[in-house]
């Protein structure tokens, strides 16, 4: 998904295959830290979404991502937006992606869409109107069991579906050292994990539908063939 402030990719993984136990409905990873070098540290976002060229990386300081419950979602918010802070909030991290980056994706099913903008995690309007904040609980009191409220879902528009064969055609290959012995290898491009369901993705790159590519160093090997998905929308 690709809205006015950020762009979004949500899917289902079979977690088992990056080894978080099954029954782990995971957590999410900090954008920046401190010091903005990386929460763990060097865990950098890069992304060509708002480059006028379309192929040069800038550093995204505020986005989120949560992994866990067979499923992950990932919003990386545009550096020059005003509320990129607000729609890429971190402080929400024990009530997953339904609530920090609401979506209506369906597993089995590989599109890429424009849409609009979602309210910012943990501002609701509750039944009679009202516009209302919601604050976590901290840990020590136990599981989250009841939410206040469902979050508002952001409509979608100019969706195209994709094939999973196309999305895995566009994984990156690599290639032995130079100077090792033997023949390069290159990987084949093929899906190597036993997921669920393919993932559904969120980024699209406006009307003339080139590429936006995103690169997250000390990240990648989390999303595996998911983020393939972004380098083809």
């Amino acid at each position: 998904m690709r809205t006015p402030d950020y762009v979004q990719v949500v899917g289902f993984i079979d977690q088992t295959g990056i080894n978080i136990s099954p029954d782990d409905f995971g957590g999410e990873l900090d954008p920046h830290g401190a010091d903005f070098r990386g929460n763990p540290l060097g865990g950098l976002f890069y992304s060509t979404a708002w480059s006028s060229d379309n192929s040069t990386y800038q550093q995204v300081i505020e986005w989120h991502n949560f992994m866990g419950g067979n499923g992950f979602c990932l919003k990386a918010c545009d550096p020059a937006g005003p509320n990129a802070a607000r729609f890429c909030e971190h402080i929400f991290d024990r009530i997953g992606c339904a609530y920090n980056a609401p979506n209506n994706a369906q597993n089995g099913t590989f599109e890429s869409c424009q849409g609009e903008n979602q309210d910012f995690p943990g501002i609701y309007t509750d039944p009679t109107g009202q516009v209302q904040t919601y604050t976590q609980p901290p840990e020590s009191l136990g599981a989250i069991s009841t939410m206040p409220y469902q979050p508002r879902v952001p409509a979608s528009s100019n969706c195209v579906t994709y094939t999973s064969s196309a999305i895995y055609a566009a994984l990156p290959t690599a290639s032995s050292l130079p100077g090792s012995s033997g023949s390069s290898v290159r990987s084949s491009g093929t899906r190597t994990s036993t997921g669920t369901g393919p993932s559904n993705t969120g980024s699209s790159s406006g009307s003339n539908g080139s590429p936006t590519n995103l690169a997250i160093s000390s990240l990648t090997s989390l999303f595996g063939v998911a983020l393939a998905i972004f380098f083809l929308s």
